[in-house]
């Protein structure tokens, strides 16, 4: 069988990557990528028996692709903090790792979401996909993007499949964690070249149809309370990337208008 390793991304996240270790302790390797923690996470790690690696955050695709780099095996497992791998995806990637040739280089995972006490069946999140979770080293890549990365297959002719079962992702252990993420995301995503030429108006149009899109058309009205916070969710991350593009192309002009009325 081939051999797996498994990286995990890492930062203040001493409440959750215990656990996440743990669903992964099968694997030949696991490596914890941290950006200098100032909790208790890299040494929970070490303590588990974790490879723990120092990595400046400049991005969370800069991130993953140095995260890869410090992976000792060919095919590698990549788990974030808040996500917890089943048996059912432990036997599942085994069985692939086992095959003559595995018919992808890349694959899906499908994620089940638990939120405000229950899980999560609509409002978008289920099933709910990231990048590849399981590939082959030199058959992708992450894009250098700051948030939401993208990824590339680079090997030729290198396909994406996609895993039946899935992992397990608590995505905020509390509605401060929510509006944390949303200020942190909507500041990097601010930057990105698709934000620029951004106004309060398209702020406001680009929020307001994230929320109807995930309430009303992804049906996150049935998901009751945990539904609704969803929604408002994405719509505070949408507006604030847009106003907070505007902040950054305005900034030098504002500050320029506030010493003048200082001066007054």
């Amino acid at each position: 069988m081939r051999k797996l390793s498994v990286y995990i991304i890492a930062y203040n996240e001493a409440e959750k990557i215990a656990d996440a270790i743990d669903s992964v302790r099968w694997a030949d390797e696991v490596i914890v990528a941290d950006s200098h923690s100032t909790d208790d996470t890299a040494r929970i790690a070490e303590s588990m028996g974790a490879r723990v690696v120092q990595i400046e955050f400049t991005g969370f695709g800069a991130l993953r692709n140095e995260a890869i780099r410090a992976c000792s095996h060919d095919w590698i497992f990549s788990l974030d903090s808040d996500e917890r791998c089943t048996v059912a995806v432990r036997d599942e990637i085994r069985a692939i790792l086992a095959e003559a040739e595995p018919a992808h280089g890349a694959y899906h995972v499908p994620r089940r979401n638990y939120f405000l006490g229950r899980e999560i069946r609509h409002s978008g999140w289920y099933p709910n996909f990231r990048q590849p979770q399981l590939f082959r080293r030199d058959a992708m890549r992450y894009e250098d993007s700051p948030v939401h990365e993208g990824y590339e297959m680079i090997a030729p002719g290198a396909t994406v499949g996609q895993l039946r079962q899935a992992i397990w992702q608590l995505p905020y252990k509390d509605l401060a964690e929510v509006i944390a993420k949303m200020n942190r995301y909507s500041t990097l995503g601010a930057s990105k070249p698709r934000q620029a030429g951004s106004s309060f108006a398209k702020a406001l149009g680009h929020g307001s149809w994230a929320f109807l899109r995930h309430y009303v058309f992804k049906a996150g009205v049935l998901d009751g309370w945990a539904g609704f916070v969803i929604a408002l969710a994405y719509f505070e991350v949408t507006f604030y990337r847009y106003a907070k593009a505007v902040e950054l192309a305005h900034r030098a002009e504002w500050d320029d208008g506030w010493k003048n009325i200082l001066k007054r």
